[in-house]
């Protein structure tokens, strides 16, 4: 039996990777169990394996979630503890919040194996509590990037690269749709995001506000959140008038039929992005991308090949480039097979058999010597 623990369920990067590891991983081990904390709907409503929900709660406040998922921690720890769970289990906890389902795995004596997510995690004492129990209990730990690796080392853990993969459905409505400029009546440059600042989301509405006058330049952002959550966000800012907000979304395809560049505009000063799922989803549609410098987008991305690699925190020099592509039609439509080339290395193909092979070899005992490097990034 695989049991996977995981926090917050919405349509966001890591509960969709974790779907797909599900997907894969169930056709190996039918017995397979999803816990998930309580607060939340979204992707992982569709996958075929009993779910057992544990107390989870948010909270605008900072401190009060703190304190909440402290206590969701010890809920899981009970869940699991009532589960009535077979020896030879593996615990699969899908980033590093869901710390409670390792402690017990660890406890009694499961396999435990961490598929982290994240880089950035604050407060400073969480993230040296996260590390501390992935490094007590962890026989294994996937990570998504090369530099989410070095950035985010688990010592004496087992280390093992496996980029996301685009989801099958993706790839397929991705490669059916032709790429064509000003699909949509305008130049389309399209965002999907969480309302968070280190999203990069002033940004974004800086970048539309330079491009007002411009008529045939129009902005979609897409907010991954509950309604009331964007809403609250939006009241503080002025949205210009040539942007369109809409609410999160379970067919992200259809926004990247119609559009001509994707943004991700994560400010690298506060939230290093691991890997990037949004760019290589775009990508299986011929869509050209604006993405940070540095993390796992810069490992996906070549400047001037793909799109672009530019600090969203550079104003002049991000309208310089996204107008740069609006004047060149024939270099975006390179850039657009490129991309689509470059999305073919993160298959579902791919992923599903790079970790069988790890799943496989950690049900079976195999020897974790740890190995000087991971495995090379596709």
């Amino acid at each position: 039996m695989i049991v996977f623990c995981h926090l917050l369920n919405d349509n966001s990067g890591s509960p969709n990777v974790l779907r797909m590891v599900v997907d894969v991983l169930a056709r190996e081990d039918r017995e397979c169990r999803l816990f998930v904390g309580s607060q939340g709907s979204g992707c992982l409503e569709a996958t075929s394996v009993p779910i057992t929900r544990y107390w989870y709660r948010r909270s605008r406040f900072r401190i009060i979630t703190l304190l909440t998922y402290l206590y969701s921690q010890l809920a899981l720890y009970r869940a699991l503890s009532r589960a009535d769970l077979p020896r030879d289990a593996l615990i699969y906890v899908n980033t590093l919040l869901p710390f409670g389902g390792a402690l017990w795995g660890h406890i009694n004596g499961r396999r435990v194996v961490y598929h982290a997510h994240e880089v950035s995690i604050t407060p400073a004492p969480l993230r040296w509590l996260l590390l501390k129990f992935a490094r007590s209990t962890a026989k294994s730990v996937i990570y998504v990037s090369r530099d989410q690796y070095e950035r985010l080392p688990v010592e004496g853990v087992r280390p093992v690269v496996v980029p996301n993969p685009i989801a099958p459905q993706i790839v397929k409505v991705g490669t059916e749709t032709p790429f064509e400029l000003r699909r949509s009546g305008a130049f389309e440059v399209l965002m999907l995001a969480s309302p968070r600042d280190y999203k990069g989301l002033p940004e974004f509405l800086e970048l539309a506000r330079r491009f007002v006058g411009t008529k045939s330049v129009h902005f979609t952002l897409v907010l991954n959140s509950e309604p009331e959550e964007a809403e609250r966000y939006l009241q503080l800012r002025a949205c210009p008038e040539n942007v369109t907000v809409h609410p999160r979304t379970d067919d992200p395809g259809r926004y990247y039929a119609r559009a001509d560049v994707l943004l991700n505009l994560s400010r690298v000063d506060m939230w290093v992005e691991t890997f990037g799922l949004t760019i290589v989803e775009a990508m299986a549609f011929g869509v050209p991308v604006i993405v940070p410098p540095v993390g796992g987008p810069a490992e996906i991305v070549t400047d001037d090949e793909e799109g672009f690699l530019v600090d969203s925190r550079d104003a002049d020099r991000l309208e310089a480039v996204l107008s740069g592509m609006i004047k060149n039609p024939d270099k975006l439509l390179r850039m657009s097979k490129a991309a689509r080339l470059r999305a073919l290395d993160f298959t579902h193909e791919i992923f599903g058999e790079t970790l069988k092979n790890e799943i496989l070899a950690l049900r079976a005992g195999a020897e974790t010597n740890l190995r000087k490097t991971p495995n090379r990034v596709g």
